[in-house]
């Protein structure tokens, strides 16, 4: 598992339907069989901090990989510096060739922190390569009106968009964050800035 990239291990035997009822358990299913994979589809999770976005994306890649499928974790952050510097260093190309080897990318919180013009640029040119060829699947905590504002650029948002709701599942996910609920089972008190 971690020639993938994945941070922790998680499956979707321990996620709670149950806790977030917001979630279609039935779709999530019908992604756990792979299908989306073999048609060169997309996933996204959107959804605030804390609701399983990346639980379930690192699940279903778990899943992959049972099923022989290459698959590669990335965080956003890190995945945009890597491929800023590649293009500096005139090797954006073969980055770009890498990482068409892994059937199922996974680009972890994409809004978190705003691109500037070259690293929008970049993972536009990532998206596109990766265009009806393979499956990836991103979280963010944004919805695609705001992603305009996480690319500074509404054209290039669009674009990207464009590419990758062609073919995709988007899984919206509202409702508490799962590490706020352990906090009220032991009785502190915490704030819900998101309401």
């Amino acid at each position: 598992m971690k020639n993938e990239g994945f941070p922790v291990k998680k499956t979707l035997e321990e996620f709670d339907f149950e806790f977030q009822l917001s979630i279609d358990k039935k779709v999530i299913e019908d992604l756990a069989t792979l299908r989306f994979v073999h048609n060169a589809e997309n996933v996204v999770l959107l959804g605030p901090p804390g609701v399983g976005k990346s639980h379930l994306a690192i699940a279903l890649g778990i899943e992959a990989v049972k099923a022989g499928i290459s698959v590669y974790f990335t965080n956003t952050g890190n995945l945009i510096e890597r491929l800023k510097l590649a293009n500096r260093e005139g090797m954006l190309e073969k980055k770009l060739r890498d990482l068409m080897k892994y059937k199922v990318l996974m680009i972890d919180e994409i809004g978190y922190l705003p691109f500037d013009e070259e690293g929008a640029h970049c993972l536009f040119q990532l998206i596109s390569r990766r265009y009806e060829k393979c499956s990836t699947i991103l979280t963010s905590n944004k919805s695609y009106g705001e992603w305009g504002e996480i690319f500074k650029d509404h054209v290039i948002a669009a674009a990207l968009l464009d590419r990758i709701l062609h073919h995709c599942t988007t899984i919206n996910i509202k409702g508490e964050s799962y590490r706020l609920k352990e906090r009220k089972k032991q009785g502190i008190k915490t704030v819900n800035i998101y309401q």
